[in-house]
């Protein structure tokens, strides 16, 4: 389910990447050199977040066995959602989301930085990219255990919200004042007791 959920939820965030990705590929095929299908690419970017899908399966069951959150996966402390609120909304923050982030909006950049030939080099560049992705959201899908995993209502939200923070130009400040609501919610669930 994990697994799932990433790629439908990370794969539109990436898709700047990959269309920049697929012109250089082009680029390369009509001069005569060598290229990599934009899939080997995508396949690294993937196996990163099914790794990170399968530590989210073991964190989830042990939350489950812990009884905070309910067998149809909903938060079921409080405590646990507004924590996680709260430093999902710090995290937005800080210097190590921001260099993540600087990676994942400039994939022209990223790809002339980190450009590797070859089947294998494009794969390590998918995972690389993945890597500084996963930086980014790692935090904002760890949310989904305090306000329900299966909730389709802030899948939706966070989806769209991670595409316009990578995409809005100069959108640096998106993910700051998104920081800002995060903390004031789990705030207001702290005091509150709930949702």
């Amino acid at each position: 389910m994990w697994a799932v959920m990433m790629v439908a939820m990370m794969v539109p965030s990436a898709t700047p990447m990959l269309l920049t990705f697929a012109t250089v590929a082009r680029s390369r095929r009509a001069q005569g050199r060598a290229f990599v299908p934009v899939w080997v690419f995508l396949g690294g970017y993937l196996v990163l977040w099914m790794a990170f899908s399968l530590a989210f399966t073991l964190a989830q069951w042990g939350l489950h066995s812990l009884a905070l959150i309910s067998p149809m996966m909903v938060g079921t402390s409080p405590v646990l959602g507004s924590v996680l609120l709260v430093a999902a909304g710090i995290y937005q923050w800080t210097p190590f989301k921001q260099a993540c982030l600087r990676h994942c909006r400039t994939p022209l950049q990223f790809l002339l930085t980190y450009w590797q030939d070859g089947t294998a080099g494009a794969f390590l560049m998918g995972v690389r990219h993945g890597a500084y992705c996963l930086g980014c959201c790692w935090l904002l899908m760890a949310m989904l255990f305090g306000v329900g995993v299966m909730n389709l209502a802030w899948i939706a939200t966070l989806s769209v919200f991670v595409l316009l923070e990578k995409i809005i130009p100069k959108g640096l400040w998106v993910g700051k004042v998104a920081g800002l609501a995060l903390i004031g919610f789990g705030g207001w669930i702290a005091l509150s007791g709930g949702f």
